[in-house]
């Protein structure tokens, strides 16, 4: 017979409900509350509180087949639907990372559709999926960040059973798998861990209730966070976590969570005998969370690092609203590729004050850090969700790529960037309460017309046709220029992959020159140079070589080589 169990410290009584069934529960001087009655395999349960006759959800529950304000159901991963058995793994660092949102990377928008795309991705040569978060929320549709049930995964998508399909079957074509994980707030729809017990912070988030990780009675709660953590590993064989915003996870113990998770993430690791990655969303460019446990850092594995999106978006592009601001120079750009963060200890003038902390490179490998031109967030948190593709040439597109690809860092896409998909990537949500799908649309026009956006133009994230929009068109990637730029991501993944010298990590091995008149930069890896002109004239750069790929026609002299407008070259270089 299987036990149920739930910290639930708040109430008097607790109460079972299995299939309709009420059974008392014992409570145990932790808080813990249990009682161990026949069920079936599938049993759809959940706890009543108090004298309150609505039956809540398992804050742990494995399975919510009609949503997260309904019946949890039992569920337990078999053994017999795996065959990754030979699966090795491997480490994200040096890798190449392709984020994707299950419900929009296929017109059907679930596990079962994204399987049938993986032997494209395989193709393309990336190592690792990155998927957006897949646990439960409330709605059939939206990005994932506002989960309330952490252990379940969304029933739209295909529920576990989905996701164990989806993980074997990346397995089976030599993709790891990452999951991103929310732990620093939970959703405003279906949120009822506060019945059950101190599971909130007093501490600010601007996305939603934080989460109490330091306050009194936060050893369980913190509990909470590092098994789900360790389940997506061991139970769904992820091969790691990306841990969205950590800088929100407001911690003033000795040992930080992320510290705590890392050791026991290392722990698991060893046990199932494959790597296991932690990778850190931060907004404070602080080395400290990719430096060694046993250096005073919190041992996780690396980072995403916006200074290097804002340098490339802004030098190719010219924007410079917002964060840009400090931005857009050939120098900038520079200096960020060759030091890993612009901001460290310096003064930001988005934020008005010092910002960031050196990184050092003789250390931090940089392939601790993650480049990328596109994510979910500077696509989708723009106002109208429009991806450079629609803004840019194929051949910024192109020198974008390069910079990235070429570079020493861990590399990530984001869906249909590869081929300049023509579809924006829009924020949309599917809230069923009125008064919150209301607020949500009137929130987000109001913060983009204070930003000078005209509101009328802000889609609605409550409309289904902004759902609609940010699916990709698989139709695009075989025609015209669109193919044309996927080849040239597929030659520089190969490149990257099959070329010793664009395996460097070190920062210090890492040439860079640029003329910051002619709009031209160099990156030298080894024997190979990534040549860009970022300006509308043909530029010639000091370098020779071999051309190993380009977007158009660079023309190699005896001494320099002849870059058309917004394009790149990549040179096996010889030496003056």
């Amino acid at each position: 017979m299987p036990e149920f169990a739930v910290w639930a410290p708040n109430p008097e009584r607790v109460r079972l409900d299995v299939d309709g069934a009420v059974y008392p529960m014992a409570r145990g001087d932790d808080g813990w509350w249990r009682a161990t009655v026949e069920a079936a395999p599938n049993a759809r349960y959940g706890f009543l509180l108090d004298d309150d006759p609505t039956v809540l959800p398992d804050p742990r529950s494995p399975r919510q087949p009609d949503g997260v304000h309904a019946r949890s159901a039992l569920w337990e991963p078999t053994a017999a639907a795996w065959s990754d058995g030979d699966w090795a793994g491997r480490s994200v660092e040096g890798a190449v990372i392709y984020e994707l949102h299950i419900g929009t990377f296929t017109p059907e928008g679930t596990f079962d559709a994204a399987i049938g795309k993986l032997d494209y991705l395989a193709d393309l040569g990336v190592d690792f999926v990155e998927v957006m978060p897949v646990n439960s929320y409330s709605g059939t549709h939206g990005w994932g960040y506002d989960g309330v049930l952490w252990y379940s995964v969304h029933e739209p998508y295909g529920g576990p059973d989905g996701l164990v399909r989806f993980v074997d079957a990346c397995h089976a074509r030599g993709l790891g798998v990452l999951i991103d994980a929310v732990f620093n707030h939970l959703g405003p729809s279906g949120n009822y861990l506060p019945q059950f017990g101190p599971y909130l912070s007093s501490a600010s988030n601007p996305w939603g209730e934080g989460i109490n990780i330091a306050d009194a009675d936060s050893d369980e709660v913190r509990r909470y966070i590092i098994d789900c953590a360790l389940r997506w590993m061991r139970d769904f064989h992820a091969d790691g976590l990306r841990l969205d915003a950590v800088h929100a996870l407001v911690d003033t113990t000795a040992i930080h969570i992320l510290e705590e998770l890392s050791t026991e993430t290392d722990q698991l690791s060893a046990r199932l005998g494959r790597p296991l990655s932690l990778v850190a969303e931060s907004d404070l460019n602080d080395p400290r969370l990719i430096t060694p446990r046993e250096d005073g850092g919190y041992g996780l594995t690396a980072q995403w690092d916006d200074d290097i999106h804002h340098a490339i978006h802004a030098a190719v592009s010219g924007e410079r609203q917002g964060y840009y601001a400090d931005f857009g120079s050939l120098a900038t750009l520079a200096h960020t590729l060759r030091n890993g963060f612009f901001h460290a200890a310096s003064y930001s003038s988005f934020r008005g004050r010092r910002h960031g902390r050196p990184l050092d490179t003789s250390k931090i490998p940089a392939t601790r850090l993650l480049a990328y031109t596109c994510t979910h967030d500077q696509v989708g948190n723009r106002a109208l969700g429009d991806r450079p593709s629609q803004n840019l040439t194929f051949g910024q597109l192109a020198i974008k790529a390069a910079l990235v690809l070429g570079s020493p860092y861990t590399a990530m896409l984001f869906m249909g960037e590869e081929w300049g998909s023509s579809h924006p990537f829009q924020f949309f949500s599917s809230h069923p309460e009125p008064e919150l799908a209301r607020a949500t649309a009137e929130g987000r026009k109001k913060e983009f017309a204070e930003h000078g956006w005209n509101a009328d133009e802000i889609p609605d994230p409550q409309d289904p046709h902004t759902f609609e929009r940010s699916k990709l068109d698989w139709d695009e990637p075989g025609v015209g220029e669109h193919a044309r730029l996927l080849g040239t991501y597929r030659e520089l993944i190969a490149l990257r992959r099959n070329e010793t010298d664009l395996a460097d990590p070190w920062l210090e091995h890492l040439q860079i020159d640029f003329d910051e008149e002619n709009r031209w930069i160099t990156m030298r890896r080894g024997r190979f140079v990534v040549a860009c002109n970022l300006g509308t004239e043909a530029v010639t750069v000091p370098v020779r070589g071999e051309v190993v790929l380009a977007w158009d026609e660079p023309k190699v002299g005896d001494d320099i080589t002849e870059l058309p407008g917004q394009s790149v070259a990549v040179l096996r270089a010889v030496d003056n």
